[in-house]
């Protein structure tokens, strides 16, 4: 039997959280006025090679500051005349210092060298170098690997510094804009968003190398370049019945792709509108070869269409919207798909109230170097908070080496095979392939042979999938799906056909209206369906439940954890993290409760360094008497405010603990402001653990217990807040959602949900009855 989902109060009080001391530098000098001396030394000399820079918007020069190994960043802004810029990577921070600023900095370090003191002397003791941003700093992953292209001119994309302040980002692009104008060189579009501003351009290898010198310069890189499919199947129209429309309270999905075919036959019926938000002709047909959109669409509808097939049956439960946002033609793009995908979005949150996007796209020449989220993942991330929507994107896809055999699985975890932007994207959900088929079309023709050999078996990680993690550590890919697998041929060829996903064909003119596909970008559809129909469930619900509900009810694939040997040692489980995230999302419980399988919820919202606690209902038939497993899965998930200039990308820090205490009481006086009992998470047969999991913005972890909990202890989940140092808003609420799961499948004996229920409502009317 199904039942709803049950909502869970917060307890009361809510608590400080306990605040370690500020940070110090790690490095004193043994003499500081002979280290003054040196650091001196090295302002000076890097001064003279900042004047190799072309001069920006200001008068300002671009120093760039190294820091020590293990120092935190300094408050270098409390110099007059020096305004950070950017955090590029842990040691390494750029700031704008006009002329005053310099001798402020240089008749400082001379009083250090002199006397062996200086006021904010721990801004000093942090620094180990100074230099310039140089022409290599600037160059992006793919220009850097792959060189500026042998043609007369070529497309680039160029990133400015993205400055605080609104006015001097326009002043800024502004003045660069003139400056590429002077120089002759062409520009297709600009972008400016708070934390990004972008222009794409048209230049010679001169030009381009005279961009690389500008100090208002932040990246050089190569456009985006997109993957290539390859079409398939082949199928009949005529055997399904009529596709009947959507309810009219059907839950909408935007699919922003390459487009879609409108007219096709099990799409029509479900299509709510279809725009295309590319320049110059607008249109929002898929008439690309491929028919990627149209692909992906049909993912997005009915989630599994090779069910559909077998049970000769399409019955469409979502309403279809499509956002062309970009061509898929091989050819470079003109326009920014950062700017198609917000006017897309934008045009379905206003006119549709649309909540849920796919974007099944992934930049090959944006593989992600470990340090800043930026372009479209950071444009996801902004659009998530201010808008409340969710975005569903793949991780990408990596190229299978000659003979894959013996480097399976791990050259996925190369850094060549890291995530796509905008597979980064700390608010988004990102999904990572995993294999389901393993006969080839020959191998099923030639049964009795060995035609092909598939590389992965069924549900371990697809052979091009990419991996994790995101900034700062952040678990990414969230969730795995089918994405299809290949096999390696007698001659060493790979070969996919027979291998992929069923999905709809973009042209069916022939009487196909099918074809068979591979790759993560129709992993991504699948969980944006399953994603769609829970905001559709909780309709005045965030889309922040959504993501936590996927996440309580995800799986690693035990095929999956076998393979990369998580069992025993902690290397395993982190390649795991890497390449499945939280798992495979199961539906069995999803959408509704079962007698045994319980879903508890929340949203609340929270203030800066506050605790919040959950004590949660576990009756006592849960830990009776049988050496059975049951299971406890927590999900936290909240989309805050973000910036690509600091490594801490993140205004704001949610965390989750679970605990067992013996009373509320026990557990808030742990958490009070300035204690520490020792009162710390549970670490046995926990799947994940919170270092692992704190860095992203879903978290989740499982805990199986086999024997009742000790001294009639009960289980509290403690929601924690904290800030970055760069925040201005830590007056500001922050809004999460939290999911919980008790599973007790082998235990037939008691109704688990009943159970629960009547231990929620005794709770409501105890507190109803202290507050009269």
């Amino acid at each position: 039997m199904t039942h709803q989902h049950l909502r869970l109060s917060r307890d009361e009080p809510v608590t400080d959280r306990h605040r370690p001391q500020r940070n110090v530098p790690k490095f004193t000098p043994a003499n500081p006025s002979e280290f003054g001396s040196e650091l001196r030394t090295k302002f000076v000399a890097a001064q003279e090679r900042i004047e190799a820079d072309t001069s920006g918007f200001d008068n300002r020069r671009l120093l760039k500051i190294v820091l020590r190994e293990g120092e935190v960043m300094p408050q270098l802004d409390a110099i007059p005349g020096i305004e950070i810029v950017s955090q590029e990577e842990k040691t390494v921070v750029l700031a704008f210092a006009s002329e005053a600023g310099l001798q402020e900095f240089e008749a400082r370090l001379t009083t250090l060298a002199q006397s062996g003191a200086v006021t904010r002397k721990e801004i000093f003791y942090a620094i180990e170098d100074f230099d310039r941003w140089t022409p290599e700093d600037r160059k992006g992953n793919a220009l850097r690997s792959k060189g500026f292209p042998e043609r007369q001119t070529f497309t680039l994309d160029i990133e400015l510094w993205p400055l605080e302040a609104t006015d001097l980002r326009v002043q800024m692009l502004e003045a660069f804009v003139q400056w590429s104008q002077q120089q002759g060189i062409e520009i297709f579009d600009r972008l400016i968003q708070p934390s990004l501003v972008m222009l794409r351009v048209q230049a010679s290898r001169q030009q381009a190398e005279a961009i690389l010198e500008h100090r208002d310069v932040r990246t050089v890189d190569l456009p985006p370049r997109l993957g290539v499919s390859v079409e398939m199947l082949f199928a009949d129209i005529n055997q399904y019945p009529q596709i009947p429309a959507p309810e009219a309270d059907a839950p909408h999905i935007v699919v922003l792709d390459s487009g879609l075919t409108s007219n096709h036959p099990l799409i029509a019926p479900a299509v709510g509108e279809a725009q295309g938000f590319v320049e110059p002709d607008r249109s929002a047909s898929d008439n690309v070869p491929t028919g990627h959109g149209t692909f992906v669409a049909g993912l997005a509808l009915y989630g599994d269409i090779q069910a559909s097939i077998r049970s000769g049956a399409f019955v469409p439960g979502l309403r279809l919207f499509s956002g062309k946002v970009f061509s898929d033609d091989g050819d470079d793009q003109h326009e920014f798909v950062e700017r198609a995908v917000e006017e897309a979005v934008r045009y379905f949150f206003e006119n549709h109230h649309c909540r849920v996007f796919n974007l099944s796209y992934g930049d090959l020449n944006k593989i992600y170097d470990g340090r800043h989220v930026r372009g479209l993942a950071y444009t996801l991330d902004r659009l998530t908070r201010e808008l409340g929507v969710l975005f569903v994107v793949p991780t990408g896809n990596v190229d299978i080496p000659g003979d894959p055999r013996e480097t399976y699985p791990n050259y996925l975890l190369s850094d060549e095979a890291r995530l796509l932007d905008p597979a980064t994207a700390l608010n988004a959900i990102t999904v990572g392939g995993l294999a389901r088929h393993t006969a080839s079309r020959d191998a099923q023709r030639y049964p009795d042979k060995l035609e092909d050999l598939p590389i992965a078996t069924e549900w371990q990680p697809a052979p091009f999938t990419r991996s994790g993690l995101s900034v700062g550590g952040a678990i990414k890919p969230d969730f795995v799906e089918e994405a299809g697998n290949a096999a390696v041929m007698r001659t060493g060829r790979i070969r996919y056909q027979g291998l992929g996903l069923a999905s709809l064909k973009s042209g069916f003119a022939d009487g196909g209206v099918f074809r068979e596909d591979f790759g993560t970008s129709f992993a991504a559809p699948i969980v944006a369906h399953k994603a769609a129909k829970l905001v559709g469930k909780f309709p005045d619900g965030s889309v922040n439940l959504a993501r936590a509900m996927l996440a309580v009810h995800a799986k690693w694939p035990h095929a999956t954890v076998q393979l990369l040997n998580t069992a025993s040692n902690s290397t395993g489980k982190n390649k795991v993290l890497r390449l499945a995230g939280y798992g495979k999302v199961d539906d069995t419980a999803l959408f509704d409760s079962l007698d045994q399988v319980v879903t508890l919820y929340s949203e609340e919202r929270i203030e800066h360094n506050k605790h919040h606690f959950y004590e949660l209902p576990v009756p006592d038939e849960f830990w009776s008497q049988g050496r059975r497993t049951r299971t406890l899965s927590v999900a936290l998930a909240y989309s805050p405010e973000v910036r690509t200039t600091r490594l801490d990308y993140k205004r704001t820090k949610l965390s989750f603990t679970l605990v067992s205490a013996i009373s509320l009481e026990a557990a808030t006086t742990a958490f009070t402001h300035g204690r520490d009992d020792g009162l710390s998470e549970r670490s046995t047969s926990r799947t994940i653990s919170g270092d692992d999991r704190k860095p992203g913005t879903l978290q989740m972890s499982r805990w199986k217990f086999k024997l009742p909990l000790a001294n009639g202890d009960k289980l509290f989940v403690v929601i924690t807040r904290q800030d970055a140092n760069w925040s201005t808003a830590k007056d500001e609420f922050e809004s999460y959602a939290l999911a919980i799961v008790l599973n007790d499948e082998e235990n037939a004996t008691v109704n688990l949900y009943d159970r629960i229920s009547l231990m929620l409502q005794a709770r409501i009317q105890q507190r109803a009855r202290a507050r009269v």
